[in-house]
């Protein structure tokens, strides 16, 4: 077993972060090593079955930006302990440096506001690491390198964003992806439906077979028909599903009986996908079949049989409507869950597995569901945000995401139980005003990705049932929040193309 240990001032640093966020290992090819992480006094210990040198991702406290996942560069074990901040900062202004060439190679200006952090960023750095055997030292200088390459790295994406953006729109005469919200089971108010149609295009109705058919033999569609005729009066785009859920609990409970026997469970699901697509055919031609297949949960189903399962619900979709669009969601899409040693394959390896069976998968949704616990993903910059979506852009299928990030760390009784919100990841209070910020830097990155088709908000309003806490547009009063009036304004430069 390897073993990798790092030097941490002060302790608490880890100590008071919540177990998800501790940290975890990865490869040179960036898969993600089951990991187990011992703290003792100041030293982090990092165990995993192999030896090889490896890069450490944690959430780590950046003056000005909160407690983003930044990782070092990639280190060979050795007797003596690294740093870990001096190592997170090499790190971090290494990843700025080569995405800085790679765009500047690609055609892209590169602002002139980025040279002076990176400077910055570069002076402390040095600093830091010639003063290691003073570690107290060594940490602050660190962390202000840190400080510096977080604000080059926000900079270079912020201009690759633009950019890319006013390139893409110049090219395609408008925005060639749609900019949408769920619907979870219920339909904005009318005093709302304007506000929906200022901000959205297009608009995911909710099929929750859980919901569906709670007994088993009996369906009840009315919601579900209720939402997809008020989307067709407001003639925007529609999105179906998911058809299933298999992350835990996301299934009809009666449904466990047969978890153990994959031939008849795989007859249900079957069974209820072909009715789900039958009954909407020609109306809905965009699918999300399934939810949270790579981190599962569902029922007793291994990672074997969730792929299995996932493949011939694909194929009955396909041969029930041939020109609908499957796609699958990938929830927590950088893979860190995996650290836990519960899966084999990552996200993107799975992705490609049924792309490879020729089963009719047509594109990915990745659930970017930030600053929650336990399933969700951590706080990370704009610059990871792009390198995900550019790692995803190889597999040469479009990507949906669907975004969610909380407006407030109170209670939310109509939230799913299971979530809860994590409000130390961000450099500013958990309020509205930073979800408003988060969400308008996100969209529009993903906008300017060429291999981005769709961008999904996870619900309308926080007055009706929803799975993230805090996460939707309207305040339970049905007051807009600052978010929505931000994604407004970004339709709003798009609108006389779109």
């Amino acid at each position: 077993m390897g073993l990798i240990r790092f030097i941490v001032y002060p302790a608490s640093v880890i100590d008071d972060l919540p177990e998800a966020y501790r940290g975890y290992l990865t490869g040179a090819d960036g898969r993600v090593f089951s990991t187990r992480i011992e703290v003792e006094d100041n030293i982090v210990g990092c165990r995993r079955m192999s030896s090889e040198s490896c890069k450490f991702h944690v959430a780590w406290p950046v003056p000005g930006f909160g407690r983003p996942v930044i990782a070092t560069a990639s280190l060979p074990e050795r007797e003596q302990p690294y740093l870990l901040p001096v190592e997170l900062a090499r790190g971090k202004i290494v990843q700025v440096r080569n995405q800085a060439s790679q765009w500047e190679l690609s055609g892209m200006r590169v602002p002139p506001e980025f040279a002076e952090p990176s400077r910055l960023a570069h002076r402390a750095f040095s600093r830091a690491a010639s003063c290691q055997d003073r570690p107290e030292e060594a940490t602050q200088l660190a962390n202000e390198a840190l400080h510096h390459a977080c604000a080059a790295a926000e900079i270079l994406t912020k201009g690759y964003a633009n950019q890319a953006l006013q390139g893409r729109l110049q090219r395609f005469q408008g925005l060639p992806a749609s900019i949408g919200c769920e619907l979870q089971g219920s339909i904005p108010s009318p005093d709302a439906n304007e506000l929906f149609s200022a901000a959205f295009n297009s608009a995911t109705v909710s099929i929750p077979w859980n919901k569906i058919e709670v007994v088993e033999g009996e369906y009840n569609w009315e919601p579900c028909d209720r939402q997809l005729e008020w989307c067709e009066q407001q003639k925007l785009m529609v999105r179906g599903g998911s058809l299933l859920d298999l992350g835990p609990g996301g299934l009809p409970t009666w449904l466990a009986r047969w978890e153990h026997d994959i031939f008849n469970l795989q007859s249900f699901v079957c069974d209820f996908v072909e009715t789900a697509i039958s009954r909407y055919v020609g109306r809905i031609r965009l699918w999300e079949i399934a939810a949270r297949l790579n981190s599962g949960g569902a029922l007793a189903l291994t990672e074997a049989s969730l792929l299995t399962l996932a493949a011939r619900v694909l194929d009955v979709a396909r041969q029930v409507d041939e020109e609908a669009q499957l796609l699958i969601r990938i929830d927590q899409p950088w893979g860190d869950y995996q650290s836990r040693g519960q899966h084999r394959l990552s996200p993107m390896q799975l992705v490609d597995a049924l792309l490879r069976s020729a089963v009719g998968l047509a594109g990915v949704n990745l659930e970017l569901a930030v600053g929650y616990l336990p399933r969700g993903s951590a706080h990370r910059d704009l610059l990871d945000i792009s390198r995900l979506i550019d790692a995803w852009s190889v597999l040469g299928v479009p990507i949906h995401a669907t975004l969610a990030c909380p407006s407030s760390s109170d209670d939310d009784g109509l939230a799913g139980p299971e979530w809860e919100v994590e409000p130390r990841m961000w450099a500013q209070p958990c309020d509205e005003a930073g979800q408003a910020e988060w969400i308008d830097r996100v969209l529009e990155l993903l906008l300017a990705k060429p291999s981005v088709a769709g961008v999904s908000l996870s619900h309308f309003s926080d007055g009706d049932p929803h799975t993230f806490p805090q996460a939707g547009l309207l305040r339970p009063d049905g007051t807009p929040k600052l978010a929505l009036e931000r994604i407004i304004t970004q339709r709003q430069r798009h609108k006389r193309r779109d």
